[in-house]
């Protein structure tokens, strides 16, 4: 281990232990160290690309209030094996769940590869926190399934993008919602996520929550009252709409102009989302009220984010996601905390596998030796991480995505690539494919990602960047993953 290396985990350790003593006297109680250990609010939306950020002006409000990484990236577009590396901090190659369903994909893959116990949660509800989720789990799971392993409040569901008619797994007992406006998934969960605060408060526990919507995900269905909101809002177009790469790959090549009807339904959805979000922003103002009304509001850690992005006519798709352009793999991280400096940017790279290592050290809780991330925590606080921070961040996807019934799937003018690993670094866009076709973009000049430069003059370039994206898929732990991404 470096110097720069020791002086890194230094920081993380010290950091843990200063929160652990937050607020207690010297000679306390351990009752009394354990109640004012922080908190963790957790918010992940669902499809939410950044486009959609100035309709949350809650979210808007803990960028100024708190830090935004503007430089995160989940580990694959896609909507199981995204949330399947947020809780156990590992890659797709390590937790072994690539796509939504079948052999590699879904819940049922999760559990097969061993991932229940290795779950933010188990740790830090071994440290001693009230843990508790609320929402979309993984894809495939049902209500009538077995409550995960580390969860003391647990209201999960299934298939329940329509936000009316769902069934909730609520603590093992499922329960049924019907089609009226008290109904609207999104407004369910946020009332348990503020009772569940207000319990925890009352039993005077640190805890952990996770609030999972199904929104902006299609049918982007909105809150009753927010349903004729927005009237005439069109998607963005931006410099890609429409636009084929040059030296596309065979896939994305296939696909077709958009058409004016496809311009015009893609409005209709844009302006869908848009409603959509206005419950989920809703949400984070009560549980920030609850959170100041119960004296936690300042050792609460309140963190914002999504699964994955979503293209809208970029690159001539229909909307979707699951490529390793920046409109599906670069998504929000907003945080507000102790010791969170106030509308301060973190520019360093980070990406989905280290929340879980994050929210394991704000609890003081055993980071598995299984992670492949690591904690975020110093640059939350201001910290300048050593020069061997991360250089590179690994997109890892297997497709095209056929599941059967399975919400996600979409048509090749969708976007539906097949396999390929990627890797994204602070100035581009490295993607190999199972077919041989690379993809290599200069984000620096070409933020749009609209010149493929992985042509033969580009060899010297891209050599480094595959010997890179090569150590990373064969990574297997945080110290091994952080060595391998580097340029």
């Amino acid at each position: 281990m470096t110097r720069s290396h020791r002086t890194w985990h230094v920081l993380t350790a010290v950091a843990a232990a200063g929160l652990l003593l937050a607020g207690c006297t010297w000679g306390g109680s351990a009752h009394k160290a354990v109640a004012t250990r922080p908190n963790i609010v957790f918010v992940l939306t669902d499809d939410l690309a950044p486009n959609l950020l100035p309709y949350l002006p809650h979210v808007q409000a803990m960028q100024k209030a708190g830090s935004t990484m503007s430089n995160y990236y989940v580990v694959d577009s896609l909507c199981c094996p995204s949330r399947t590396a947020i809780f156990t901090g590992e890659y797709p190659h390590d937790d072994g769940v690539f796509t939504n369903s079948g052999n590699d994909g879904g819940y049922d893959a999760f559990v097969k590869h061993g991932n229940d116990p290795k779950t933010f949660a188990v740790a830090t509800h071994k440290a001693g926190y009230r843990t508790g989720f609320m929402g979309k789990y993984l894809n495939r799971y049902q209500p009538t399934d077995p409550v995960p392993q580390g969860w003391d409040e647990w209201d999960g569901t299934g298939n329940a993008y329509k936000e009316f008619n769902y069934q909730l797994n609520e603590n093992g007992t499922v329960h049924r919602y019907g089609k009226d406006p008290k109904d609207y998934l999104t407004d369910v969960v946020s009332r348990k996520a503020v009772s569940f605060i207000d319990g925890s408060a009352a039993a005077g526990k640190p805890f952990v929550l996770e609030v999972a919507t199904f929104a902006p995900h299609r049918p982007s269905i909105p809150a009753p009252r927010d349903a004729h909101r927005f009237p005439g809002l069109t998607a963005p177009r931006t410099p890609a709409y429409d636009a084929l790469p040059t030296g596309a790959p065979a896939w994305l090549q296939r696909i077709p102009p958009l058409t004016p009807r496809d311009t015009a339904d893609m409005d209709h959805e844009y302006r869908k989302r848009a409603q959509s979000v206005i419950a989920v922003d809703d949400m984070i103002g009560r549980i920030q009220q609850e959170l100041r009304a119960k004296g936690l509001a300042d050792n609460t850690y309140l963190v914002f984010s999504s699964d994955n992005g979503y293209h809208m006519g970029e690159h001539r798709m229909r909307p979707g996601k699951m490529t390793a352009f920046d409109t599906d793999i670069k998504v929000p991280l907003v945080v507000t905390g102790p010791g969170v400096p106030s509308g301060s940017t973190v520019s360093q790279l980070a990406s989905s596998i280290d929340l879980a290592p994050t929210f394991e050290t704000i609890g003081g809780a055993r980071v598995p030796p299984t992670v492949d991330g690591t904690s975020l925590l110093p640059l939350w606080h201001g910290s300048s991480p050593p020069g061997a921070w991360q250089q590179a961040v690994l997109v890892e996807h297997h497709g095209p995505e056929f599941g059967s019934g399975d919400p996600d799937t979409t048509p090749a003018a969708n976007g539906n690539p097949p396999t390929y690993a990627a890797i994204r670094t602070a100035t581009s866009l490295f993607v190999q494919y199972d077919s041989g076709e690379r993809e290599l973009y200069d984000t620096t000049i070409d933020p749009d990602e609209l010149h493929n430069l992985a042509g033969p003059a580009a060899l010297a370039r891209a050599a480094p960047l595959q010997h890179t994206l090569t150590a990373l898929v064969n990574c297997h732990n945080a110290a091994a993953c952080q060595a391998a991404a580097r340029i």
